[in-house]
């Protein structure tokens, strides 16, 4: 029986982070590309705009260095031609030692760099029937999956869908804020002074301001009522409820922020992250909520030098969508089930923007390779990527949840280091010597010869 797999462009489903990717990874290999992408034929509750791989939430994609696993991530990825990373290098914006974007320019480069190349078809329609595309299909739909499209997934899977909350943090006007009271300064003097620190100076401050926020008004939380609330993504006003020292061991930490000013030391200290290369608009580290828009305004006030803030977007909470992967995917992001499906992005259960991009990157390879009929990749479990691919993929992990990229993923070193940093550099060493062999073959000419 003829096999018209290949005959067929290779249908992406979803032009966020995991699918441009899984296009761009695709066509670059000689192989065409139609990318379904349903906005602005039909919006969802997180995104504003029409451009592709939007960053609806934070504008930092996390630590820039290897010993940090996101950072090893970002290099793996660099060295397989990332079009993500190429559109954030390109667009970074002051963030210590994180790597920001101006979410905008970001969001035109890969839409520029996506649309434009000549084996990628875009087509704006909202896919509703995953058995009518012919061919080879990666479906990189996102957590915000459409009811149709979730609905079919569903059947394709034979698995019950899991969902939590996520939430994004609200962003403020720099000329609304009071410089008399706010330092810019980075965490231990790390990198150049990138973030604007609003101090709580006394007990007595910080106290007060958590006490508003336990009894803020949250907005109607509408269907998610069975949702799980994802560890990375916790709202404000949650860990103002689970303690009163919660907050100051997470984004309100204060060791290591010094005003230079005066050498003064804070009990607490809220962070403000440029989101914009222009550095007129900063986001709030770490305050993801679920308040209603007022009560942002009046509670978010009372953070020192943000009394007269002008919030040019408020916090949004909205549900994100992921499958039981361990039971339904291999390590390719392929579908167990029937080989003419691979899966990317977060609704694999891979946690944040690097690593969703990435997700697209190795189906985006995969799929590839069984397009060109070359021999099957591996990416090593001591790597990035391939730590978060047997993440997803191993049957024995039990109660699956989103994760990040993290180097606990990884199998351990054959001697113990009790220094974090050093440890984590000679994962990093051990990773990047894994990860050579695999650029090369990655990197190899396999393209598609009709």
């Amino acid at each position: 029986m003829e096999d018209n797999t290949t005959r067929e462009p290779v249908h992406v489903i979803g032009a966020g982070l995991a699918g441009s990717e899984a296009a761009w990874q695709v066509a670059r290999r000689g192989i065409p590309v139609i990318l379904h992408e349903m906005r602005p034929v039909r919006s969802d509750p997180a995104h504003k705009t029409d451009g592709f791989a939007e960053l609806v939430c934070s504008n930092s994609l996390r630590a820039a260095n290897v010993e940090n696993a996101v950072g090893l991530l970002k290099e793996e990825m660099r060295q397989l031609g990332s079009v993500i990373m190429l559109a954030a290098d390109a667009h970074r914006v002051p963030a210590g030692g994180a790597l920001a974007v101006d979410r905008t320019a970001f969001s035109q480069a890969v839409t520029q760099a996506v649309s434009k190349h000549p084996l990628i078809t875009v087509i704006h329609e909202e896919v509703t029937d995953l058995e009518a595309l012919p061919g080879y299909v990666i479906v990189a739909s996102g957590p915000l999956t459409s009811d149709a499209l979730s609905a079919s997934i569903a059947r394709k899977i034979r698995s019950a869908y899991l969902h939590f909350f996520d939430a994004a943090a609200p962003i403020v006007a720099g000329d609304s804020l009071n410089y008399d009271v706010i330092y810019r300064a980075s965490r231990y003097g790390k990198g150049e002074a990138a973030y604007l620190n609003c101090p709580f100076y006394t007990k007595e401050e910080y106290v007060a301001f958590r006490e508003a926020l336990r009894n803020a008004e949250t907005a109607e939380v509408k269907d998610f009522e069975q949702g799980n609330v994802f560890e990375g993504c916790m709202p404000i006003e949650e860990m103002a409820y689970r303690g009163e020292d919660t907050m100051r061991y997470g984004p309100l930490k204060p060791v290591g922020l010094k005003n230079p000013r005066d050498g003064r030391e804070a009990y607490a200290v809220v962070q403000l992250r440029q989101d914009n290369a222009a550095g007129t608009l900063f986001n709030l580290v770490g305050f993801q909520t679920h308040l209603k828009w007022p009560e942002q305004r009046r509670v978010f006030g009372m953070i020192p030098g943000l009394e007269q803030a002008e919030f040019v977007r408020y916090g949004v909470m909205h549900k994100n969508t992921y499958m039981n992967s361990p039971k339904v995917l291999w390590p390719s992001f392929r579908l167990r089930g029937d080989t003419r499906f691979y899966f990317a992005g977060q609704m694999t259960g891979v946690e944040g923007y690097v690593e969703s991009a990435a997700s697209g990157l190795m189906a985006g390879i995969h799929a590839a390779r069984a397009y060109c009929h070359a021999r099957t990749l591996d990416f090593p479990v001591v790597t990035a990527m391939g730590a978060l691919a047997h993440y997803i993929s191993n049957p024995e992990v039990e109660k699956f949840q989103p994760m990040n990229v993290n180097y606990g993923l990884m199998p351990p070193l054959t001697k113990r280091v009790h220094k974090k940093m050093i440890r984590n550099a000679l994962y990093a060493e051990r990773a990047q010597a894994a990860f050579a062999p695999v650029r090369q073959l990655c990197n190899e000419d396999v393209r598609f010869e009709d």
